[in-house]
């Protein structure tokens, strides 16, 4: 599996269990009306929408740490499975192309200092 596949399929899975439901429910040009009462603009909910995805990577690390100190090796290679299925679906789901922009930030590494010049 590609990773170009992996987001498509991540994407496909968390949508079938209901992970983009606030998402859908703010695509106002799909039918559904603003509320008036709405301090938020669109931007800012999918912005709001988009940051939640992110904790959720965020908490999937953080059940690594704690597989980690737990010293239970399978568990923490499940969750950092997690993690990437969890950022594919990010990347699946705003359209990115996730394995065009590592082999770009690859690149860009290579051309770096040691450490990118900071002392750790």
């Amino acid at each position: 599996m590609t990773i170009r596949e992996l987001c498509q399929e991540a994407h496909k899975i968390a949508r079938q269990h209901g992970f983009w439901e606030d998402w859908d429910s703010i695509c106002w040009e799909d039918g559904l009306p603003k509320r008036d009462d709405s301090t938020l603009n669109i931007e800012e909910l999918f912005n709001h929408a988009i940051a939640t995805r992110l904790m959720l990577i965020v908490s999937e690390l953080g059940e690594a740490l704690e597989a980690l100190r737990h010293d239970d090796k399978e568990n923490f290679a499940e969750e950092l499975a997690d993690v990437a299925i969890r950022l594919a679906d990010l990347c699946g789901g705003l359209d990115i192309d996730l394995e065009i922009e590592i082999e770009k930030k690859m690149e860009k590494n290579r051309q770096r200092e040691y450490k990118h010049g900071k002392a750790f």
